[in-house]
């Protein structure tokens, strides 16, 4: 049953077609109204983990914190660990851990350095491959088992395509009583820049919906620039790391002295591959170089196009700057005025919100991917080249409007931890209400369909099994190699019994 609602949450961000079971969201795991006064528990499951500096690695950590912060929830950060040599392939400056524990230490130091309170989540490991192929962390076996069934309450999975393409398990809406999906990443402009890209995006948005809507109750997508999915809505549920916060309220503090608080001009941070922004930005500088002949921008980023960059910005007559990547919260981007984004494949782009969140002028396309940065008077939206030449030349002639403390609110991980909660709606009775006013014809109507929907479902469900269980056809669709089940070296790391002997497929699959 589709339901209309408005979304309450401040600024353009609005909630958009919601499937709202007015049953309950699963009989086969329906719980008590008792148990909605209990304390919940949260199981957070993510793709990737630190130092690995990815969103869907720093996002997730900052959720968990925060979901823990007023210690009325217990929560767990479910990440992947890797084998060494999967280690040394993807964690950067040579960084790898002999152990989880190690590993789970570096986490918790991370993200202890960047909050002013001690998180008091927890921290679980399952076994995990990766995939050179897709760039991407994949995970091993059943990863459900990683919480115990006595703590299954509520699972969010962080990109929850990604963690079920293989899945081969037990069934998430079985297992716990509310599964919540937060889709990070636009997947389909991914795939279309492959060969025969079209084709391979085709069936990715089959696969996609097919996972999302069989193992998830609901999703959550950041921004309108990702798939559109069933039981979806639009909400930006991502909030800025506080530090970039407190610069935004020393800038303020500097402009209400009367001190100078921005003395630089414009700059660029991001990954330094074309296709996030770069092509874009040295196009628009190159056609309007006499009309921006006194901008200079310094751009910061490390990619495998950095060596192209940096020759299409030394033919430029412009002064234009090419550094090596560091990090956001770096004092040298302190002093910066303006952030100039042109990049339209983020989802909901992290150094966009950071630089607002730090009270400068922001400079972005009309996209999706930036509706939630309308609501912010210092973010300026262009819809044509001629519109971003104007900006860009207003925005370095004028000084940033202060932040209010709503604003900056609405950039914090407080806000965004609310924005979540309501999305996922996560306080809805799971008890089957007591039908009210119910026609005779009506009410055996609706239980026929709704048991064929479930039928349906269940169906659905077995064949993804069916099909995830074979190798021959896990590989075909691009998993990694014997990964149904963890290898003798991941058990020994993460302490796992060794598998059952198998069984006839059958007899598993109807298990």
């Amino acid at each position: 049953m589709h339901i209309l609602m408005p979304f309450p949450v401040t600024g353009e961000v609005t909630r958009q077609r919601a499937d709202r079971p007015k049953f309950g969201w699963n009989s086969q795991c329906s719980c008590t109204l008792h148990a909605m006064s209990a304390r919940r528990h949260f199981a957070v499951f993510t793709t990737a983990s630190l130092p690995w500096m990815t969103g869907t690695s720093i996002n997730p950590l900052f959720r968990a914190a925060y979901l823990a912060k007023d210690g009325g929830r217990d929560v767990t950060l479910v990440i992947p660990w890797l084998s060494l040599r999967d280690q040394e392939l993807v964690y950067p400056n040579k960084i790898v851990f002999d152990s989880p524990l190690e590993q789970e230490g570096y986490v918790r130091r991370w993200i202890e350095e960047r909050v002013d309170f001690r998180p008091s989540f927890s921290i679980k490991f399952y076994p995990a491959k990766f995939s050179k192929e897709m760039r991407s962390i994949l995970p091993v076996g059943d990863i459900t088992e990683c919480i115990p069934d006595e703590m299954a309450d509520i699972a969010v999975l962080e990109e929850p395509e990604h963690l079920n393409w293989y899945h081969h398990g037990r069934r998430w809406k079985n297992k716990f009583r509310r599964v919540i999906g937060v889709i990070h990443t636009n997947y389909l402009a991914y795939v279309r820049r492959e060969k025969n890209g079209q084709v391979i995006a085709c069936c990715l948005r089959y696969a996609n919906t097919w996972v999302t809507r069989i193992y998830c109750h609901k999703i959550i997508r950041l921004s309108g620039a990702t798939q559109d999915l069933p039981k979806s809505v639009i909400c930006n549920v991502h909030g800025v790391n506080p530090k970039f916060l407190e610069v935004g309220r020393l800038k303020l503090k500097q402009l209400q002295n009367g001190e100078a608080s921005f003395t630089k001009g414009a700059y660029y941070i991001g990954k330094m591959v074309w296709s996030k922004g770069y092509r874009e930005l040295l196009d628009l500088l190159s056609k309007y170089q006499s009309r921006l002949s006194d901008l200079e921008v310094d751009l910061y980023g490390s990619g495998e196009d950095s060596d192209e960059i940096q020759e299409s910005a030394e033919r430029l007559s412009l002064a234009v700057n090419v550094h090596p990547g560091r990090d956001h919260a770096d004092p040298l981007f302190h002093d910066y005025k303006v952030f100039i984004n042109p990049s339209t494949t983020d989802v909901v782009c992290t150094t966009s919100a950071e630089a607002l969140a730090m009270g400068k002028i922001v400079i972005c396309a009309n996209h999706p991917s930036n509706e939630f940065f309308k609501q912010f008077p210092n973010c300026r939206i262009y819809n044509n080249d001629e519109e971003f030449v104007q900006l860009t030349l207003n925005a370095l002639a004028e000084q940033p409007t202060p932040l209010t403390d709503m604003q900056m609110y609405d950039l914090s991980w407080e806000a965004a931890t609310d924005r979540f909660m309501e999305a996922a709606e996560i306080n809805l009775p799971t008890a089957e209400p007591r039908i009210q006013q119910a026609s005779k014809t009506y009410f055996p109507t609706f239980l026929r369909t709704r048991k064929l929907k479930q039928s349906l479902e269940d169906a659905s469900v077995y064949l993804h099994q069916a099909l995830s269980g074979l190798e021959v056809t896990r590989c075909a669709f691009g998993a990694v190699p014997k990964t149904l089940q963890p290898d003798e070296q991941l058990r020994k790391d993460l302490g796992l019994a060794s598998p059952p002997k198998r069984k006839k497929q059958k007899q598993k699959l109807m298990t």
